[in-house]
């Protein structure tokens, strides 16, 4: 599956890999969005002050910068390597501000991932976590794993006590090799690629009946997947990534399905339609944020 190139905020050119016509494919997560660019002005005026409620944004930053400014008086600059992970509870307003690095070049990456009913209105937080704070482990395949959230040969990730419990792993693998990682059964599994190709499958508990294979959405002669190629893997308990002649990185994303009625409209997400009128109506009338700033 190939994202789609899309425009948002005011005027940031973007490919989406997946979002709303997808659901509910990929629950707990409801978009990643692929914000790559040597151009300025197709990013430069990034994403002035908006609302949003019910959900959790998580930007990792490639190349380049994001200024970040909200309501709860919260500011801060994320750079190569860093991770902005915000989670708009009962509401939040803030705005993120992309900025190119010397040569004028921008690379980085946003999900959305969904809240359960009983968090939608929880206290809005926002986590910046700097690139030296994220481990990176050297697996025995020659991978190396940069861990955002989640487990990787015992190392834990920064980000933790999120309600989906989700991974988030960067994973750069060099020619000739294979990565093989456990994961969650019942948890939604992807994997997107940013660079290089490779070839993507799910390794199943031996002692099971299952068949192999990821779950793709386009079939395809060739079994490699490339720079900006989506992989949705099926329940397996094991992934599986190898490569040939050529290295691929690719960010591995799990989280534990929601399995809820969704209402979405623009930056708010709830569960119904009562509830998105009631969450507008609030912005409108100067109600919508719950949590001051101190």
């Amino acid at each position: 599956m190939k994202g789609k190139p899309t425009v948002e905020g005011a005027g940031v050119h973007l490919k989406r890999a997946f979002g709303r016509s997808h659901l509910p494919a990929f629950d707990p997560f409801l978009m990643l969005d692929d914000f790559r660019s040597d151009r300025p002005e197709e990013y430069i005026r990034g994403f002035p002050w908006h609302p949003h409620r019910g959900i959790e944004t998580i930007t990792y930053v490639l190349r380049g910068e994001v200024e970040h400014g909200d309501s709860m008086g919260n500011k801060g600059v994320i750079s190569a390597g860093d991770v902005q992970w915000m989670t708009a509870g009962s509401g939040i307003i803030h705005q993120e501000m992309p900025r190119g690095d010397q040569k004028g070049s921008i690379s980085g990456f946003q999900l959305w991932a969904n809240l359960p009913r009983a968090s939608k209105m929880m206290a809005p937080r926002y986590r910046e976590v700097k690139a030296e704070e994220i481990p990176v482990v050297l697996d025995d395949g020659g991978a190396a794993v940069k861990i955002i959230a989640g487990k990787v040969d015992g190392r834990e990730g920064p980000v933790r006590d999120i309600v989906i419990d989700p991974e988030y792993l960067d994973i750069s693998l060099p020619a000739s090799s294979q990565f093989v990682h456990p994961t969650e059964r019942g948890h939604k599994v992807l994997a997107y690629v940013i660079d290089g190709k490779g070839y993507f499958g799910e390794e199943v508990d031996p002692f099971s009946n299952e068949m192999e294979g990821a779950s793709y959405f386009d079939m395809r002669r060739d079994p490699f997947f490339a720079d900006g190629d989506l992989v949705l893997f099926g329940d397996g308990g094991r992934m599986m990534a190898s490569t040939e002649d050529d290295p691929v990185r690719f960010l591995l994303i799990t989280g534990k399905p929601i399995d809820e009625p969704v209402a979405w409209y623009g930056p708010i997400v709830v569960n119904t339609n009562e509830e998105l009128r009631a969450a507008f109506e609030e912005y409108n009338n100067g109600t919508f944020i719950k949590e001051k700033a101190p």
